[in-house]
């Protein structure tokens, strides 16, 4: 049996150096084989947003639409439940600040960086027919997760301007997720991983490295019924320090976020989130 199912989402996404404070519930819980999912939203951000948080702009002041495509594919990898998900957001707006005493401002428009993500459940939850899995939501158990994201430096980037769609350098996320039944209808989800990147050749103002950034989620998601669930959520970063041109900046990203998710079912097998 394969499913094949739309789903909408409304969220905040601009590039992966935004989505080191990502919300991500419910990632780690299985889908039987076979399992297909085809995701668009979009989003509208306006404030003090960059598309990179890194970068030494301040005083920003931001206004940025961003259209979103992925698909998630579903497989048995090693007799564990296994999903593949490629991810390709189009961002267009405006943004503008201070940089060194000068203001600035860049009009955006092109491809974000793609992105691709594997992640296989370690424990608990191998993989399933659609009988498994129903027997899974009706008695779960703690459950052991491990993803790995790439994201390549496809998006569009020009070398001249500090302000950019594409980060022109590839980024690497491991991360682990742990799944904890409180209540049959109650999760605990725990989320814990760290962002890593090459260095960036072709930055306006030199050679560009910088340090790892540790993030993690903390989930708590009540389920009703199939596709109706509820989750309330954190995520915190810090790290990131960065090297351009061999000068050591003292720039430590730390933040932390709450925020709520709210799934909705609606007919032929979508959902609206």
């Amino acid at each position: 049996m394969k499913i094949v199912a739309l789903h909408i989402f409304l969220f905040l996404i601009c590039t992966i150096y935004c989505t080191a404070q990502e919300l991500t519930p419910r990632f780690y819980w299985p889908t039987p084989i076979g399992t297909k999912v085809a995701v668009t939203g979009y989003s509208y951000i306006t404030g003090d947003v960059l598309m990179d948080p890194s970068i030494p702009l301040y005083a920003v002041e931001s206004n940025l639409n961003t259209g979103f495509l992925a698909y998630m594919q579903s497989f048995n990898f090693l007799g564990r439940t296994t999903n593949f998900l490629v991810e390709l957001p189009y961002t267009w707006g405006q943004t503008k600040g201070i940089v060194f005493d000068t203001p600035a401002e860049r009009r955006l428009s092109g491809f974000n960086d793609l992105s691709i993500t594997l992640a296989m459940n370690l424990l608990g939850a191998r993989s399933m027919s659609p009988e498994d899995f129903q027997f899974l939501r009706d008695n779960p158990r703690v459950i052991l997760g491990a993803s790995f994201k790439v994201v390549f430096p496809t998006g569009q980037y020009m070398t001249d301007k500090l302000i950019n769609v594409g980060t022109n350098r590839w980024a690497l996320k491991p991360e682990f997720g742990v799944l904890i039944p409180l209540w049959p209808k109650l999760l605990l989800e725990i989320e814990t991983g760290a962002w890593f990147f090459t260095e960036d050749n072709d930055f306006v103002m030199g050679t560009r490295k910088q340090e790892p950034i540790i993030s993690g989620e903390l989930h708590l998601v009540k389920r009703f019924k199939p596709g109706l669930w509820l989750s309330l959520e954190s995520s915190f970063y810090w790290g990131g320090e960065q090297n351009i041109d061999e000068n050591q900046l003292i720039d430590r990203q730390r933040n932390a976020k709450i925020g709520g998710t709210v799934s909705v079912p609606i007919p032929h097998r979508h959902n609206f989130k």
